[in-house]
């Protein structure tokens, strides 16, 4: 069934069909156009959601929890999801709504040529169509005319008063229209001829040829639209592999999720080292009560030998200083301060000597010079380069960092002095390629950079040996009834000497008789502070506190209530007013 039969008078119809099906398909391109923008804006708004949640810290500062990581896999997972997104919004952007757009300007080409070759035919026949009438006309006119020079002829030859001149006149007038008429009628029988051949030509060759390519290019447009619809599904099904293993991989790392993991993780990460307190002793305050006729029926108790300890040790000071060296970091404030550094632990509860006068005046004699140095240790040094200010575990593995980070940059530099000896052999062998003497100050630099990080390397592991020491001889003790808390590990001094243990005890009872530090401003408390850790002090907003000890370049002030609790606070939490007659007065906002 084709158009140039069945639809032979129906052009003007075609036309319109011809042009609604180009209409039609530049509809539909314009769908996949909106379906491509939305998997561009789709695609970019994963992007901006993996980027707003992915870490902005170095590597190092990664935490290494199972949850952790495998939430950082899963936004891994979705940038690749987005990139596919992407690959559809650009499959769909070539392959289906570019070639819809140059098919459709084809399609537009190509009709208007196949309507203009319909319109030519059209035209031809009208003017052959136009000739035939006239010539039919004409026909008609000159017949016409020789029936009235027949009716004229007539009359004169039947009238007997007309002349011969008169007969003969109308005679000829006659043979004129006749032949006249005569020759009419062969035009008008050879222009209908023509008309019906051209008729039968346009008609049955030329109106069926030109609806034949219309019928044609409209049938191209619809397998084209078919093949266009099917495109639109590959592009998406092509990528639903790789999409697929994104859902997997996102489900592998949900799978990844290790709560054991991470629990061991916490204790690697904030394990000290230290050990439990221990026990408490028994302070026995009746060895020097004279003793009744009575007492002998007292049992003596079982821990009598214990040596006496220092009244001002009570239980209740010992309970409250027992876990200072274990308080976390205050939480930093939006200026993000350096943390406070903390109070060593105490070391054993000192033991009278037999003399308790004795000790007392031996006390006396060297109370001045370990309160000086307790303030300095109190207010806070800056962390030391053997981390000795950290606990044991801690220590340890920041030492073992740093060795592997020297290893690393000795291992730098001896490939470079290979590399720059290789090169000197070179050029001795070959002068013409270089002077040799011209590497050897590179190379006496490389290796005065070799000694010093082995002799960096050879002082952190000296370190590392002591810590790995100390850590295991700890882990053999046992908590004994006359050992209260642990020594603090050593402590390098500024001159490289090495202090193994203090006596923080004495510092504390020191620090406890020495009269409270004077006012030197007060401050108002912009935000709330909760001072939940150590040595830290709560406040609420607008709260007014007594500045008892300045900023030293940490972030902390150390702060005093009306009520008499001192702690350290947030600098940048603080409007401060220092007092006009203290030394370095200033106002901090």
């Amino acid at each position: 069934m084709t158009w140039g039969t069945e639809l032979w008078d129906q052009f003007e119809n075609l036309d319109k069909h011809t042009q609604w099906g180009i209409d039609f398909l530049e509809r539909y391109a314009k769908f996949v156009k909106e379906r491509v923008e939305i998997e561009q804006t789709y695609a970019k708004q994963l992007r901006n959601l993996v980027k707003k949640y992915c870490p902005k810290r170095s590597k190092d500062d990664e935490p290494r929890f199972t949850s952790c990581l495998s939430f950082y896999s899963i936004l891994n997972e979705l940038n690749d999801y987005a990139g596919q997104r992407e690959v559809v919004a650009e499959e769909m952007g070539h392959k289906v709504y570019g070639e819809l757009m140059r098919y459709s300007q084809d399609l537009k080409s190509e009709r208007k040529h196949h309507l203009q070759e319909g319109r030519k035919a059209q035209q031809y026949l009208d003017q052959c169509w136009k000739q035939m009438d006239n010539s039919k006309k004409k026909f008609e006119r000159e017949c016409k005319e020789a029936e009235k020079s027949q009716i004229s002829y007539d009359r004169l030859d039947n009238d007997i008063n007309a002349t011969k001149s008169e007969v003969e006149k109308a005679k000829s007038q006659l043979y004129l229209r006749t032949h006249s008429a005569d020759e009419s009628k062969n035009e008008y029988a050879a222009q209908l001829q023509n008309f019906n051949g051209e008729q039968w030509k346009h008609f049955n060759v030329a109106i069926p040829q030109i609806f034949k390519n219309l019928q044609d290019m409209d049938e191209r447009r619809t397998v084209k639209l078919g093949e266009t619809y099917r495109s639109f599904a590959e592009v998406e099904r092509r990528v639903l592999p790789i999409i697929s293993k994104c859902l997997e991989g996102m489900v592998t790392a949900a799978k990844a999720v290790d709560e054991r993991k991470d629990s061991a993780i916490v204790v690697e990460s904030f394990k000290s080292g230290f050990e439990p307190p221990g026990d408490f002793p028994f302070e026995d305050y009746s060895q020097n009560l004279s003793r009744t006729g009575s007492d002998n029926t007292i049992s003596t108790p079982k821990n009598e030998g214990v040596v006496k300890q220092d009244p001002k040790h009570s239980i209740s000071k010992a309970a409250k200083n027992k876990l200072w060296l274990f308080g976390k970091k205050p939480k930093s404030p939006p200026s993000s301060p350096p943390s406070k550094p903390h109070l060593p632990d105490h070391a054993q509860t000192p033991k009278f000597s037999s003399d308790p006068i004795a000790f007392c005046l031996s006390e006396m004699r060297t109370a001045k010079p370990r309160m000086a140095s307790f303030r300095g240790l109190k207010r806070g040094a800056p962390s030391l380069e053997d981390f000795s200010h950290l606990p044991p575990e801690q220590r340890r593995k920041r030492l073992q960092a740093r060795i592997d980070e020297l290893s690393k940059e000795l291992q730098k530099e001896v490939d470079q002095r290979d590399a720059l000896n290789k090169m000197k052999d070179v050029y001795e062998k070959n002068p013409q390629m270089g002077d040799p003497q011209s590497l050897q100050p590179k190379i006496s630099e490389t290796m005065c950079n070799m000694e010093k990080l082995r002799s960096e390397i050879h002082k952190n592991e000296s370190w590392l040996s002591e810590v790995e020491g100390k850590v295991s001889s700890r882990g053999d003790r046992r908590p004994s009834a006359d050992v209260n808390h642990h020594a603090p590990h050593g402590r390098e001094s500024p001159e490289g000497s090495y202090t193994d243990v203090h006596q923080p005890d004495e510092f504390d009872d020191e620090f406890d008789d020495d009269d409270p530090l004077p006012v030197i401003g007060h401050c108002k408390a912009l935000y709330s502070f909760d001072g939940q850790n150590e040595g830290t002090l709560l406040m609420k907003e607008d709260e007014v506190l007594y500045v008892i000890e300045e900023d030293k370049g940490d972030g902390w002030t150390r702060a005093r209530k009306q009520g008499g609790e001192e702690g350290y606070v947030p600098t940048s939490y603080l409007d401060i007013t220092m007092e006009k007659n203290s030394k370095g007065a200033v106002t901090y906002i």
